[in-house]
């Protein structure tokens, strides 16, 4: 099996629902997403932070966790960062996925989706669901190809990217999850699910949800 890692990108966020925190809002999404990932599966787990958000990485990480500090907040920066890391190309990994870090709810299973057509595609994109643009993740064989775009999360859709390929074929679209960047992404939470505890905790202490 392929050597994969995949990395929550711990981007600055732009909104806390009123009454929250907005530090302790963004520590609560990157922390429910960090342990998101530290459950799954045949996959390494990594977390990536400028410089300036290192705090932020050193709160939430688990011990032995791999901390990529990037030059700016996107997919393409920790793609580089992994192919500069000490280990032999790319780190070693032969493919790697950048998650978002406000999407505390996110299933595992979206995350191996995300991953699951890189046997036969180079690059896989999960979009963000709902009205705002942008993406939920992105996926690559590495080293990633040279036609991939710069790549936006609060921005890029599936199609720009698609766009930038070889051949159409070349990209696939794996299926979309909620992002909490508004108030009507808060009705998308699933108190039904697992996980996504510190997120939980905070908007029950503010009185939205239980």
């Amino acid at each position: 099996m392929a050597r994969r890692v995949v990395v929550a990108l711990l981007a600055p966020v732009a909104w806390a629902p009123p009454g929250v925190d907005p530090v302790g809002w963004r520590t609560a999404l990157a922390e429910d997403v960090v342990d998101l990932l530290a459950m799954l599966n045949e996959v390494e787990t990594a977390v990536a932070v400028t410089r300036a958000d290192r705090w932020l990485a050193d709160a939430v990480i688990w011990p032995g966790t791999t901390v990529y500090e990037v030059p700016e907040p996107t997919p393409n920066a920790v793609f580089a960062a992994l192919g500069a890391a000490p280990h032999g190309p790319d780190g070693g990994y032969e493919q790697a996925a950048v998650v978002v870090g406000d999407a505390p709810d996110l299933p595992g299973l979206t995350v191996g989706k995300l991953l699951r057509p890189l046997t036969t595609r180079p690059v896989a994109v999960a979009p963000a669901e709902g009205a705002l643009p942008g993406l939920l993740g992105v996926a690559a064989r590495l080293p990633v190809p040279s036609w991939l775009p710069p790549l936006d999360i609060d921005a890029t859709v599936p199609a720009a990217v698609r766009a930038a390929a070889p051949r159409p074929g070349d990209l696939a679209v794996t299926p979309a999850w909620h992002r909490l960047r508004g108030p009507a992404d808060l009705a998308r939470l699933d108190p039904a699910l697992d996980g996504w505890e510190n997120t939980r905790a905070l908007l029950s202490g503010a009185g939205r949800r239980g």
